[in-house]
């Protein structure tokens, strides 16, 4: 898959890109949803034979158009999609940047400079999609600008358990530490990746040695607690304990989320190392403990919680 970072105006000339069947969207988690838009637009491709693109934004637009709120959490962030797109066998990933300036172009712009601008011939986005200034594009009006220079699909909306399949139903679920059903509304495991950094080295004394990541400031996490995950390590995976959260037994005046991982039957030093963990199960909220005999206690039932979960998966 080639990357290709667009502003407004982009500079790629017609005659160099290929004729090409586009999804078209934000696409942060890359959800049930998300995918019927994007295979919608592969399957075309390979019917007549074209590439196949996705279009996206970077950085999400409340970033741009409310720049007083906290930074966006990303289900997704841009290298993590890039690499599931890669997966779906996406040819070609055109992320546009998303500023005041691509704010304020009119919808019929938009189309002329990204839609035809890009050779695309056919154009597939959910029901609920909308581009231009104000948001006056959608896939409702959409046809009065194609000017018979390329075809539209619009992808009505997914539903699991009789509800729109969205990322924001997601973002609840994180809030909700229910992992579960955030891996089903994904079709796969939700992953995270960090850096191994030096810790205070209290988990080991507890017998529990724990791997601490650094994790990008845009990612976003679940709520705090203990979860059983998968740790990759050199593409090799490990059961785990995954503890997110301030470690209120130690440091109760904290408010510095750390993301720390016990991986069960693994004793290397990975200072340094990159790290993926997938997310599976919430096995309890974060504790404070009175003692540290109760910590390693209660250490020891989430450990054999973790063991019969992945037993029976």
């Amino acid at each position: 898959m080639k990357t290709y970072h667009l502003t407004y105006p982009h500079t790629l000339s017609l005659d160099t890109v290929p004729e090409t069947s586009a999804a078209i969207g934000f696409f942060d988690g890359i959800h049930q949803g998300h995918q019927e838009v994007i295979q919608s637009s592969i399957n075309y491709a390979k019917k007549l034979n074209m590439e196949s693109a996705v279009i996206t934004f970077h950085p999400h637009p409340s970033e741009v158009l409310r720049p007083n709120n906290e930074g966006v959490k990303y289900i997704t962030p841009l290298k993590q999609k890039q690499a599931i797109l890669q997966k779906m066998e996406v040819d070609r990933l055109y992320v546009i940047t998303f500023n005041k300036e691509l704010a304020g172009l009119a919808p019929q712009d938009f189309v002329d400079h990204f839609i035809c601008g890009l050779h695309i011939k056919h154009l597939v986005a959910g029901f609920d999609y909308t581009f231009g200034h104000k948001g006056a594009g959608n896939m409702d009006n959409i046809s009065s600008m194609t000017k018979g220079r390329f075809t539209c699909k619009t992808i009505d909306k997914v539903e699991a358990n009789q509800e729109k399949v969205s990322s924001t139903k997601i973002r609840q679920l994180f809030t909700e530490g229910n992992m579960g059903e955030v891996n089903n509304l994904l079709n796969r495991k939700h992953r995270t990746e960090g850096k191994v950094v030096g810790g205070d080295k209290r988990g080991k004394e507890l017998g529990f040695p724990t791997a601490n990541l650094d994790i990008a400031s845009d990612v976003l996490l679940p709520k705090k607690g203990i979860y059983a995950v998968k740790v990759f390590y050199k593409n090799i995976s490990y059961l785990g304990l995954a503890s997110l959260g301030i470690n209120p037994t130690f440091t109760p005046e904290s408010n510095e989320l750390k993301l720390e991982v016990h991986i069960l039957d693994f004793g290397k030093e990975i200072y340094g190392e990159q790290l993926t963990i997938e997310w599976h199960s919430f096995i309890r909220d974060e504790m404070e403990f009175t003692s540290v005999d109760a910590l390693i206690a209660e250490m020891k039932k989430d450990e054999k919680i973790a063991r019969e979960y992945f037993l029976k998966e």
